[in-house]
């Protein structure tokens, strides 16, 4: 900084307000400091600044289940809004997801001087033992459903409002045998998805037309088609609680002769890349994960500015399309 002063024929004072506050600095005197930036090569030292102020500069992002789409979308969501409000972050993913991992994996970040802490937990078992290590350092759980503490905020796309959505939806085009593929019981995506199924099945008059669990993978979608499709009250509707098992479910269908949408209508969930071209294009739930990336730093930053731990929920948007008639 030293070096960029003397270039630039200010002082160090004012290479740091150039850095820190732009806009308190004339624009002339903006413009040499830089030049000099540029001219040296200059960096700064991240490390020293954070003995200086006592901030890292750093978030702790640890993340679970990184090879499915919401966790994966989620976690590059919150790294590019630290990154847009010039924090770094420390990642890791956790592979088995027990408490022994869970333990190890916040003291690497911790230990590491992060200001604060983002659990993308999916499970309830990952968030309840993420909850309870977090330990004086400011937390954000993104987790639907999961109880906010004094130290621990969470954020969550409202995944009930969406289920609720995509059945109003299915009924407004005259569908009334609703069934449902629901993501594994321990996540809490998939909890709450169903949840709000039943719960707008209930609201419009209607008896839920068959629910079957799968493993958000194509192949269960697959087999839950085929055991609904077959049944001796085949539904006209399918609410799959994601893409991918939409995906099998409308491979059942076509293997069996079912036409869609003409006999049956097919709802997903997340608007994955490609949704639009499957066949026929499919009606989804759109979660805004770049929003959801910054209401998580946004979260955060509340956290370290001592704020209790509180929910903060955003809404996903319906996109139709053919499946669904």
């Amino acid at each position: 900084m030293v070096d960029v002063a003397r270039r630039a024929g200010v002082s160090h004072q004012t290479v740091s307000r150039v850095l820190n506050n732009p806009a308190s600095v004339r624009p002339a005197t903006r413009e040499r400091v830089l030049a000099a930036i540029e001219e040296l090569g200059y960096r700064r030292n991240m490390a020293a600044r954070a003995l200086v102020t006592d901030s890292s500069r750093m978030i702790g992002v640890m993340t679970a289940f990184s090879h499915f789409y919401g966790p994966s979308s989620t976690t590059a969501a919150i790294e590019l809004a630290a990154r847009r409000s010039n924090y770094g972050t420390l990642v890791t993913s956790l592979q088995v997801g027990d408490e022994e991992e869970i333990d190890e994996a916040l003291g690497f970040l911790v230990n590491r001087g992060v200001d604060g802490l983002i659990a993308v937990a999916p499970s309830t078992g990952i968030a309840r033992a993420a909850g309870r290590g977090a330990g004086g350092v400011p937390m954000v759980v993104v987790a639907d459903g999961f109880a906010p503490s004094e130290r621990v905020h969470v954020v969550s796309v409202d995944q009930g409002l969406g289920a609720g959505m995509a059945v109003r939806h299915l009924v407004g085009r005259g569908r009334r045998r609703i069934a449902h593929i629901a993501g594994p019981g321990d996540w809490f995506d998939a909890r709450a998805r169903a949840a709000g199924w039943r719960a707008a099945l209930e609201d419009s008059g209607l008896e839920a037309a068959g629910v079957v669990e799968g493993d958000w993978g194509p192949e269960s979608g697959y087999r839950a088609g085929v055991e609904l499709l077959t049944g001796e009250a085949a539904p006209d509707a399918v609410f799959c609680a994601n893409d991918l098992m939409a995906l099998g479910l409308l491979a059942a269908a076509r293997d069996l002769g079912v036409d869609v949408p003409g006999d049956l209508a097919v709802v997903g969930y997340d608007d994955t890349a490609g949704a639009g071209f499957f066949s026929p294009p499919l009606t989804t739930l759109g979660q805004p994960f770049d929003e959801l990336g910054r209401l998580c730093l946004e979260a955060l930053l509340e956290g370290l500015g001592g704020a209790a731990g509180r929910s903060h929920s955003i809404s996903p948007t319906l996109r139709v399309r053919r499946s669904s008639g």
